[in-house]
């Protein structure tokens, strides 16, 4: 018969298990809501015109499981198919450092954006993005990288500051990264900078 702290670990695994996977589905019913809620209310009532084409550019900032912080830059490019649907395409690049490691990770994903734009001032957004990440680490002359899946979802807003110009506010997105058959949940992005709309 296995002893308390067997029967403790295996406890304790099976309780961990169902937390993250409690944390999963949590994260994709939020996710699923913000996009219901915000096509619904584009249906209900629009202002305005969407534009064409957004290009965003700026700064972000991402935290991976661990605890590396790796500060860098964002850019989307994303085409509007009505005024509420649209795809985008996101670059993004962070560099950060722990324990004398040099690190670099650099992704690029696609999908489907939906904004709700009622107002004249916030434009919502909600997005789902899946694609590479390349990621490499350097210590004392040595390196090594690996390529893998990237997946984000998240969201953000918008201050409109015209026309054809906006300040996102804030942007934060959920990072799941997949490489050499080990995946990392427990990863986020914040992002913000400017957007320039035609």
């Amino acid at each position: 018969m296995p002893g308390p702290s067997r029967l403790l670990a295996v406890d304790s695994e099976e309780c961990n298990s169902f937390l993250e996977e409690q944390f999963t589905m949590r994260k994709l019913l939020v996710f699923a809501f913000l996009v219901s809620t915000f096509s619904l209310a584009a249906f209900a009532q629009e202002t305005g015109v969407a534009p064409k084409a957004e290009f965003f550019g700026g700064f972000q900032y991402s935290r991976y499981d661990g605890g590396l912080n790796a500060p860098g830059w964002d850019t989307t490019v994303t085409g509007n198919i009505n005024r509420w649907f649209g795809i985008a395409a996101d670059f993004s690049g962070g560099y950060g450092s722990q324990s004398g490691v040099s690190f670099h990770n650099y992704t690029y994903t696609f999908g489907p954006v939906v904004s709700l734009r009622q107002s004249r001032t916030f434009t919502p957004f909600a997005h789902f993005l899946a694609g590479g990440n390349r990621a490499s680490a350097s210590f004392s002359g040595i390196s090594g990288s690996s390529n893998g899946f990237a997946m984000m979802f998240g969201g953000g807003l918008d201050i409109n500051a015209g026309q054809h110009f906006a300040i996102r506010g804030a942007q934060f997105d959920w990072l799941t990264l997949h490489s050499n058959g080990v995946t990392d949940k427990n990863n986020m992005r914040i992002a913000t900078g400017l957007v320039f709309r035609y």
